[in-house]
């Protein structure tokens, strides 16, 4: 008989640098959850229905990154509203009825966005980006109440975006905008692009506090200029920390230790092992 009590993984292509077995192993030695282990698996969009499906009873979930996320959508039989609003999802949940798909990624963007600015709401935001990282950040700053969106892209994505932010007021602009100005109006700053990309125009940009999905290399461009300016930023380690706590809570059914999570995943790329 298998000692193994319950198994997750998470699943993308190239996947070997993920550092989510670190989360949620260290999340079950801290819950005391004896025999759970947390791996992963090289897993491309065509490849994701037949991994999961031939899965064995003892999976009880998996974290998706991409490649993968919008098959993890459309595979699942039953998804949450916030991950067919999103159009993607980056958890899978075994249930009685098959799988079920969320997307956490808004509570990593929530948490980075609270970490950041103590709560405090956001009337005015720029988001940079607005592809499939980018929505479940736009819909995020939508559930906060956003009042003015301005999302610097390279191209016009409007009729994508507006339904995720619920009301506000969005304007797309390109970068050859004044986008110091826009910067300057903005009470907080949310860049999905890589950091390689937005490198040129950092400067520009960083007038204002700043969440960068990045988490390596850090400090990015963007976020070394917003620093010298007086801003706080955040990274994408907080990110990836907070939207692992439900995904945790979802396959094992028990509250996610978050501090010994979170200190585990620090501690870990503080070591060099990422």
């Amino acid at each position: 008989m298998s000692s193994v009590a319950g198994r997750a993984a998470v699943l993308g292509s190239p996947i070997a640098h993920s550092l989510s077995p670190v989360l949620h192993n260290a999340g079950y030695r801290a819950a005391g959850l004896e025999g759970w282990e947390y791996t992963r698996i090289e897993c491309t969009a065509e490849q994701l229905p037949g991994v999961v499906a031939g899965a064995g009873d003892e999976f009880r979930g998996f974290s998706v990154t991409m490649p993968a996320k919008f098959a993890a959508l459309e595979f699942a039989g039953e998804s949450t509203e916030r991950a067919r609003a999103i159009g993607s999802a980056n958890t899978l949940v075994r249930t009685g009825a098959g799988w079920r798909a969320d997307n956490t990624d808004c509570e990593g963007i929530a948490g980075a966005l609270d970490e950041l600015l103590g709560g405090a709401p956001v009337r005015n935001a720029l988001v940079i980006g607005a592809g499939g990282t980018a929505r479940p950040a736009l819909w995020t700053l939508g559930a906060w109440g956003v009042e003015k969106l301005c999302v610097l892209n390279r191209s016009d994505r409007s009729n994508e975006v507006r339904p995720l932010v619920r009301g506000a007021e969005v304007d797309f602009v390109g970068f050859d905008a004044d986008i110091k100005r826009l910067a300057m109006e903005a009470e907080v700053i949310v860049s999905t692009v890589p950091a390689a990309a937005l490198a040129p125009y950092a400067e520009e940009l960083g007038h204002a506090p700043v969440v960068d999905v990045i988490y390596d290399p850090w400090p990015t461009p963007l976020a070394t200029a917003a620093a010298a300016n007086g801003h706080r930023t955040v990274g994408g380690l907080v990110m990836l920390a907070a939207q692992s706590y439900s995904q945790f809570e979802q396959f094992t059914g028990v509250p996610a230790p978050r501090e010994e999570m979170r200190a585990a995943l620090f501690a870990h790329v503080s070591a060099g092992e990422a």
